[in-house]
């Protein structure tokens, strides 16, 4: 069958142009200068028939490597995790995938109270008195705390340590190169930030210390030593932290963190390729007007029925510029609903069990690397570490693909004294034969 997807006649088109007052297309473009005007063919294949386009497609795609075809050991910030059947089903829906933002309350307090719930997980995630409605993604989220510390504080340098994401990272030099705000990196001791120097960088015109929790190599932060290091200067004490972890760490806020920020990808979201992703921002209710993004508050009505509704947006479509502290003019709704969905599903219990299990098979592969003779970098799990090897680390994974795993991540693209370091993401979706298998596969190509 040849008919277009979207059928247009000679009819359809000759009444488009008499209801314009033109009588060939050419006329759309007649502003356009003569000698700018593209006069050859276009550099495309023909056009094909829908059944013969989607076949092509789906040959194509066939090509990837994904966690459908291939057994996974690539973290790093995206991570293949359990997600309850319920978590599509409830996403699929009309009134959710096709929201926007919900501006008219009257009319969208499905959607509202989707967001509000999202909210109250990840402040009882965290123990933060409050949190936003979404972020674009972690990093992002990451460098909105930054740029908000430096308003609420009137200072402008914040010390960071390496620990972070590389990407949260240059994410946030970006962001605060804007603003004039110095950003000062601190190195790792192992792999944990050196607290010595942290305690050096941090002074008088510290914004904010920020750190990872679980840090970028895997390993758990010392929160307890890091918040005395940031509020020393009266600096606020920033944390980025996996969501997940924080179902069996102890969160952030029990520390006396003031703004904690991360990525929902691991409740719900699939890696799809990197993105889109969900990140979350919440803080003390002593900066709850400072936050980026937008809220969604619970009230009731004139009957008093209980109700939500947006408020305490700090950008300056909404409030005076001068007033502002973000232009984030959006949040991640569906993703939200979809982490939110994940989190419900699972429930208390079942969140703690999947972070067991994270832990679980995490130290069964140490201690497989280890009995094979593979040198692990020091430091506490929750489910990544970084392993030596003694050749490159993208020619193994290459390797890897042919046996049917992704390896992990290559660490020497990011240190170069990194070089030849593996970060491996165990999750609870790992068996132990397939732990056992890749251990095996390592141990032959690293020979």
């Amino acid at each position: 069958m040849s008919h277009r997807y979207l059928p247009l006649t000679e009819k359809d088109k000759q009444e488009m142009l008499d209801t314009i007052g033109i009588s060939d297309v050419s006329e759309l473009f007649s502003d356009i200068p003569e000698k700018v005007r593209f006069k050859g063919e276009l550099n495309i294949k023909p056009k094909k028939s829908e059944t013969s386009l989607l076949r092509e497609l789906g040959n194509i795609s066939k090509k990837n490597i994904t966690t459908e075809t291939h057994v996974s050991f690539l973290g790093a910030g995206a991570y293949d995790h359990y997600i309850p059947t319920v978590v599509d089903h409830v996403i699929s829906r009309s009134e959710f995938y096709t929201a926007y933002t919900p501006y008219q309350p009257e009319i969208s307090q499905g959607e509202l109270q989707a967001i509000f719930e999202f909210q109250t997980l990840i402040s009882e995630l965290t123990a933060m008195d409050v949190a936003n409605s979404s972020m674009y993604d972690g990093p992002t989220a990451f460098a909105e705390a930054a740029t908000m510390a430096a308003g609420k504080t009137r200072k402008k340098k914040v010390v960071v340590s390496k620990g972070v994401h590389y990407q949260a990272i240059e994410v946030l030099r970006t962001y605060c190169k804007a603003q004039g705000i110095e950003v000062v990196e601190v190195e790792l001791d192992g792999s944990y930030t050196d607290l010595a120097r942290l305690d050096e960088a941090a002074d008088e015109d510290t914004a904010a210390v920020m750190v990872q929790y679980p840090n970028f190599l895997g390993s758990v932060e010392d929160l307890e030593e890091i918040e005395k290091i940031a509020h020393k200067h009266k600096g606020l004490f920033v944390v980025n932290s996996n969501p997940l972890a924080l179902s069996i760490l102890t969160p952030p806020g029990e520390f006396g963190a003031d703004i904690v920020t991360g990525d929902t990808q691991v409740f719900g979201i699939p890696t799809q390729f990197g993105g889109p992703h969900c990140g979350y921002f919440a803080a003390t209710s002593k900066l709850m007007r400072k936050m980026p993004g937008r809220l969604v508050g619970q009230t009731q009505d004139d009957e008093g029925n209980r109700g939500f509704v947006l408020t305490l947006q700090a950008r300056e479509q909404h409030i005076r510029r001068d007033k502002a502290t973000s232009n984030i003019c959006s949040n991640q709704a569906l993703n939200a609903l979809a982490s939110s969905v994940a989190m419900s599903a699972l429930g208390k219990k079942g969140a703690v069990e999947m972070a067991e299990n994270n832990i679980q098979n995490t130290y069964y592969m140490k201690n497989q690397l280890k009995s094979k003779g593979f040198e692990i970098l020091d430091g506490q799990s929750f489910n990544e570490f970084a392993v030596k090897l003694s050749k490159n680390v993208d020619d193994i994974n290459d390797t890897l693909y042919d046996d049917g795993f992704i390896g992990g991540f290559n660490l020497g693209r990011v240190d170069e004294k990194f070089e030849n370091h593996m970060l491996i993401a165990v999750t609870e979706l790992r068996t132990k034969d397939e732990i056992d298998s890749f251990v095996e596969r390592l141990g032959e190509y690293n020979a």
